[in-house]
């Protein structure tokens, strides 16, 4: 540090590996590679070591906020003195496509479900909140998929305000990667679970709506720790092309795929259509809309180009 300069400040402590994963030291992992292989996206690159090193700790400490929070209710609950039901704690994983987070989403699940203090777990995603796909034609937003005007976030916030407010039995639209667009028959039932994980990519986002108004309510209201998974910008868009070959010689191979006409394209021209689907949509969304919100998380994890999380930063209290 130069003379006449102040030192950085950041509201995140950081900690690498080592000292991550020491804090989970003693703990048993209750997954095997059956249970990985199950869990982990196409092209997600994740062993147990990684688990163990990285989600493991992030369980625990989510397991101690779990406990707070119920300790808080109860004292609040007492005080005034009211009868209020329990309500699910939830936690938002977030991030860009192609990042890893609905492996993280995924894996943060089955690691609380394990614990005892928290054996009701549910994982939903806001795909299913995304406008069906007619009416995103209807709006000429069918190209801009994933951008927050895409979403019913007005459906998203009551989904959110019912399940924080005691409600059972709520649910959640239901969305098919298979056929790209929301399943109107399909519905997820949430009924008060001990914990919510909701994945998305704009589950962090604060702005206001395609009127310019900026809401009494947002979600982050309803949320009580937030994860943001993090990558350099250049190793999400390769993960992202590898996906999309991968996805070429599998799910893409079926006729009543949405993206079944990509199935006979070659490498090469593979290639080329993911790289200008990225640098078209992903790209300018992860820019404006998605890493925008990283700062707002709890916790970050930042991936190096090989998918394992080189350094974890979590907010001081």
């Amino acid at each position: 540090m130069t003379a006449g300069t102040r030192p950085q400040v950041s509201p995140f402590a950081a900690f690498d590996r080592e000292s991550w994963r020491a804090l989970a030291a003693g703990s048993e992992l209750p997954l095997d590679s059956a249970d990985l292989r199950s869990l982990a996206s196409l092209g997600d690159r994740i062993d147990l070591d990684e688990v163990a090193t990285v989600y493991l700790p992030l369980a625990r400490l989510l397991q101690l906020h779990v406990t707070a929070s119920r300790r808080l209710w109860a004292a609040q609950t007492e005080f005034l003195h009211a009868r209020t039901a329990k309500v699910p704690f939830v936690i938002a994983v977030a991030g860009s496509v192609a990042v890893g987070k609905s492996t993280t989403a995924r894996l943060l699940r089955a690691l609380l479900a394990a614990a005892p203090d928290t054996p009701r777990v549910d994982l939903v995603t806001t795909d299913g909140f995304l406008l069906p796909n007619a009416e995103l034609e209807r709006r000429g937003l069918l190209g801009r998929k994933g951008f927050p005007e895409s979403y019913d976030r007005r459906a998203l916030l009551r989904f959110l305000a019912d399940v924080k407010s005691g409600r059972p039995e709520v649910s959640a639209p239901v969305y098919s990667h298979l056929s790209y667009d929301v399943l109107p028959e399909r519905r997820q039932v949430v009924d008060s679970p001990d914990v919510l994980v909701l994945e998305g990519l704009n589950v962090l986002q604060a702005g206001g709506g395609t009127d310019g108004r900026v809401p009494e309510v947002f979600l982050s209201d309803f949320i009580d720790f937030s994860v943001y998974v993090d990558a350099n910008e250049q190793d999400i868009a390769q993960w992202y092309v590898e996906r999309f070959l991968a996805l070429r010689r599998t799910a893409f191979q079926d006729s009543s795929a949405y993206f079944h006409r990509f199935a006979a394209l070659t490498d090469a021209e593979a290639t080329a259509t993911a790289r200008g689907i990225w640098t078209a949509v992903n790209e300018p969304n992860l820019r404006l809309n998605i890493a925008p919100t990283r700062s707002r998380a709890r916790l970050v994890l930042q991936k190096s180009a090989d998918h394992s999380v080189r350094r974890v930063l979590l907010r001081k209290l």
